[in-house]
């Protein structure tokens, strides 16, 4: 179970905000691998794992954003019906809270990725491995 850094980051909730941020990570070859996107009256809340995560954040400052670094589980799932329940059973059985989790999952029989961030992240880890 790779442990991945997360990148948050809050931007005005406008038209081309979120374009900026995306573009700007496209034209430095970084690839966005997970998004997740919050909304406020006047701010949206990012949650992303890129492949690099080091050269995005130096290009986020460098934008003037602000940028929060947390450490997440990436989790390569199968692409079946129980496989999300599996894996939150596991760790409810462990008293592992999940604080929040965003999943991508692309159409066909292929992998989808979880991102999860939980109360404890080593032993939750741990116990997805096996």
């Amino acid at each position: 179970m790779p442990i991945v850094k997360q990148l948050t980051i809050l931007l005005a909730n406008s038209p081309g905000s979120l374009s900026n941020v995306c573009a700007d990570m496209a034209s430095k070859d970084i690839n966005i691998l997970a998004m997740s996107v919050l909304d406020t009256i006047d701010l949206g809340l990012i949650r992303m794992v890129v492949d690099d995560h080091e050269h995005a954040v130096k290009a986020l400052k460098d934008a003037g954003l602000n940028v929060i670094e947390t450490d997440v589980l990436s989790l390569e799932m199968t692409h079946k019906p129980g496989t999300l329940a599996e894996i939150t059973k596991q760790l409810s059985k462990a008293r592992i809270n999940i604080e929040y989790a965003y999943v991508s999952v692309p159409p066909g029989d292929g992998k989808s990725i979880g991102i999860f961030w939980v109360s404890n992240l080593k032993k939750a880890s741990e116990i997805l491995e096996g």
